[in-house]
C-alpha cells in the first residue's frame, strides 16, 4: 500500500479555498458544500493534517459500551464485508453517530499504513476534525456517499477513496456509519460504485436487524414491498405493531413515507395508515372487533376517555361498560 499522503496535489489547499469563495463554483462542485462546512463553520485548515489523535482505551470502551447494540448486531455484517472487500487492500470500519471509528475490518498487513492515517478504533472522522470524508460528510448528510480521492477537505487524505452508508435507529436517529476506505491508487470508479452499492446494503441489513432487536415481540410490519430490507433510496420501510395494532416503532424510511411525526407513535392504530376511516374487518369476532376499535379511538384521542367516546358515536358511561367487560385499560 502506498502512503495516503503520496500523490496529494500540491495545490489541493488553494483549490479548496477557491472553490469555497467562488459562488459559481460553489453551484458545480460535487463536495462544495461540505468544503464550505469545513472551511467557514468548523475552521480547519485544507493544507495542514489533522495528526494522530485517538480516544483513550476507557473512552473507546466507554462509546463501545453505549453502541453495545449496534456493535453486536454489526459484527456478522462487518466480518462479511471484510472478507470481500480487505483481500482487495480496504479497511470496514463502524462509526458511531459522532464520527468516532469504534470498529475495524483490516488485513495486519495493511493495518500499520492505516492506523498511521488515523484510520483506527478511537479516532475522530466527523467533519468537525476531519473536514469532508466518507464518515464525517455521511453523518452531516444523513445519506451515502463516496469522497473520491481528492475531494476530501484535507490534502493529506486526498490519497483516500472512502464510501459511507448511514445506519439509523429504531427511533429514526443516527446511530453510525459503515465506511470502507480505500489507498489503493488502481481503484476504479466502476469497483468505488460496486463498493457503494455493498455498503448501502450493509447499512441497511444492519438497521433492520437493529429495528427488530430493539422491538423483540413485537409484529414487525414491512411497508417497502415484498423484501423486509430495501437497500435503494427509500431506506429500510419497517414498522413495529403491537397486539393492538398500534405502531410503536417505525424507521426512519418508514416514518418519512408514511408521514409519521414522533408524537404518533404508540398513538397510531396501523389501520389509519393504510386504510383511513375503514370499519373494522370481521372474521376476528364481534368482541375482539370492538375491543381493536375501542383501543383504536383511546389511542387517537391520547387517552381522552370523552374524545374516544365521541368518535365511537357512544357517550361516556357506556364507553367505560364496554371498556371493563372488553379488557380495555382507560
Amino acid at each position: 500500500m502506498t502512503s495516503l499522503s503520496r500523490g496529494a496535489p500540491r495545490n489541493h489547499a488553494e483549490i479548496v479555498k477557491s472553490v469555497v469563495t467562488s459562488s459559481a463554483a460553489l453551484g458545480r462542485a460535487g463536495f462544495a458544500a461540505s468544503w464550505r462546512r469545513s472551511l467557514v463553520h468548523h475552521k480547519l485548515d485544507p493544507g495542514q493534517g489533522g495528526g494522530i489523535e485517538r480516544l483513550s482505551s476507557a473512552e473507546v470502551r466507554a462509546r463501545r459500551e453505549a453502541s453495545g447494540l449496534l456493535l453486536r448486531i454489526a459484527e456478522p455484517v462487518l466480518d462479511r464485508l471484510a472478507r470481500a472487500a480487505c483481500d482487495s487492500g480496504c479497511t470496514v470500519l463502524l462509526s458511531d453517530a459522532g464520527g468516532f471509528i469504534l470498529d475495524e475490518r483490516v488485513r495486519a498487513g495493511d493495518k500499520r499504513d492505516f492506523h498511521a492515517s488515523n484510520l483506527a478504533p478511537g479516532s475522530d472522522w466527523s467533519e468537525g476534525a476531519e473536514g469532508t470524508n466518507g464518515i464525517g460528510t455521511c453523518l452531516a448528510e444523513g445519506r451515502a456517499v463516496t469522497v473520491w480521492r481528492d475531494q476530501h477537505f484535507r490534502a493529506t487524505n486526498t490519497g483516500l477513496t472512502c464510501t459511507g452508508a448511514p445506519v439509523f435507529g429504531a427511533e429514526g436517529e443516527l446511530a453510525g456509519v459503515i465506511d470502507i476506505s480505500s489507498a489503493r491508487a488502481d481503484m476504479t470508479e466502476g469497483y468505488a460504485r460496486l463498493v457503494a452499492l455493498t455498503v448501502q446494503d450493509a447499512a441497511s441489513r444492519i438497521e433492520a436487524d437493529l429495528f427488530r432487536a430493539s422491538f423483540e415481540g413485537a409484529r414487525i410490519l414491512s411497508t417497502g414491498g415484498a423484501s423486509a430490507v430495501e437497500s435503494g433510496p427509500a431506506g429500510v420501510m419497517l414498522l413495529a405493531l403491537n397486539r393492538d395494532d398500534l405502531v410503536i416503532g417505525a424507521t426512519r424510511a418508514a416514518r418519512k413515507a408514511l408521514n409519521i411525526n414522533a408524537d404518533q407513535i404508540g398513538h397510531l392504530p396501523a389501520d389509519d395508515l393504510f386504510h383511513p376511516g375503514r370499519e373494522a374487518a370481521p372474521g376476528g369476532g364481534l368482541e375482539e372487533a370492538q375491543r381493536a376499535e375501542m383501543v383504536r379511538a383511546l389511542a387517537r384521542a391520547r387517552g381522552n376517555v370523552s374524545a374516544a367516546a365521541r368518535d365511537l358515536g357512544i357517550g361516556r358511561a357506556t364507553f367505560y361498560r364496554k371498556a371493563k367487560a372488553l379488557g380495555v385499560a382507560v
